[in-house]
């Protein structure tokens, strides 16, 4: 006979968690922190509950159109800008060391 999957989260799995993912908490705090998971849990459990058949994907809660802007390429039009902060620039380039010989 299997034993029946424990429910919630003891002081045990959140000492275990913490170590994979390299917390250090107190042992006093586990029991504390296992209750608030424990919670978290219970209002996932609530919002699967809820009926959301027929209800359209938001992404976000305000009806608006996002603001775009054309899609146009361009150089920038900064150039000399950017090559000011280079070491070295010749003819508009950056000038790098030579990798390859």
């Amino acid at each position: 006979m299997t034993d029946p999957v424990p429910s919630g989260v003891n002081a045990d799995d959140v000492k275990k968690i913490a170590r994979l993912s390299r917390l250090h908490v107190e042992p006093a705090d586990l029991e504390p922190i296992a209750e608030d998971l424990n919670g978290i849990l219970k209002w996932i459990e609530q919002l699967a509950e809820v009926d959301v058949d027929g209800v359209a994907p938001m992404t976000s809660a305000v009806d608006m159109a996002a603001p775009l802007r054309s899609d146009e390429i361009t150089d920038g039009g900064v150039r000399d800008q950017v090559l000011a902060n280079a070491p070295k620039a010749d003819d508009g380039f950056y000038v790098v060391p030579r990798s390859v010989e």
